[in-house]
């Protein structure tokens, strides 16, 4: 296998500089088989799929006026959710790890994944057999949060912590219908995070407190996935304009809120975050 650019690929938080992202364009978005709440919310009316492409434009501006480098993968037809790459991979340390999907009606973006980075260089490891996405993945320097639910099975957190062992890995249960782990947590610095504490149990809040100061959003904002924000560092964070009580909280802590419409987008499930897979964040 190549390794040309093995050097390149590092992700040791949710909050570091974003260097460079793996997208893919929702051209094919739409839902045909409901796999979430969201979803089941919206299948009546579906999904705008050239509304959903031009929002997705915007978001891809928006960070390519940051300076970030983003990377495109090729979209199928087969594959109406592959726009949500962070579930297909994800990095950690210098690791990039291929997820197993537990969905079939996206089994098979892995593979378009895996052609895609041996075309361009890159290594990766491999969880077939581990069923894992990487919504339910949240890492903060030598912490990584997985959240147990059924796309995430406690095999696969078992696996990745032999696979890991300079890192703590901290399995997280939580409501299963709220899908990924990123819909209700998500680290946005090293003391903050953004969380909807209903999903998850005294235990749980408990424990979260206890390395960050948390920071609630609102039941109707975790529909309209709140906790979903992409940070790209320096303080930095993109998120909904819809989603005022979020925005507003960041702001007050001196975020910089970078405000893009991808409504369309978020009816099946997923926001920023699920939107984007990191591969390279340089800590600042």
């Amino acid at each position: 296998m190549i390794k040309k650019n093995e050097e390149t690929i590092a992700c040791f938080s949710e909050y570091d500089a974003l260097h460079k992202v793996i997208v893919c364009e929702p051209d094919h978005m739409r839902i045909s088989e409901v796999i979430n709440e969201t979803q089941r919310r919206y299948v009546k009316d579906n999904i705008d799929a050239e509304v959903a492409v031009q929002q997705h434009r915007h978001f891809v501006s928006a960070m390519q006026k940051e300076g970030i480098e983003v990377l495109t993968l090729p979209s199928f037809e087969r594959y109406p959710e592959q726009v949500f790459t962070r579930d297909i991979g994800f990095t950690l340390g210098n690791t990039l790890f291929i997820s197993e999907m537990g969905k079939g009606i996206r089994q098979g973006e892995e593979q378009v994944l895996m052609t895609w980075l041996r075309e361009h260089g890159y290594s990766y490891h491999n969880l077939e057999d581990y069923r894992i996405e990487g919504g339910d993945v949240i890492i903060d320097r030598d912490r990584i949060f997985i959240g147990v639910s059924d796309r995430t099975c406690s095999d696969a957190i078992a696996h990745l912590q032999e696979q890991l062992p300079a890192f703590t890995v901290i399995p997280i249960p939580f409501n299963e219908r709220y899908l990924h782990l990123d819909c209700v947590f998500n680290i946005i610095s090293p003391t903050e995070a953004l969380v909807f504490l209903p999903a998850l149990s005294k235990k749980e809040r408990k424990l979260l407190a206890s390395y960050y100061h948390l920071i609630e959003v609102s039941q109707e904002e975790q529909f309209t996935l709140g906790t979903n924000v992409l940070s790209i560092g320096q303080q930095k964070i993109l998120s909904l304009p819809v989603n005022p009580g979020v925005n507003t909280a960041l702001r007050e802590r001196g975020y910089h809120v970078i405000e893009v419409d991808i409504t369309e987008i978020i009816k099946s499930g997923g926001s920023f975050r699920c939107c984007t897979m990191p591969v390279v964040r340089i800590k600042s």
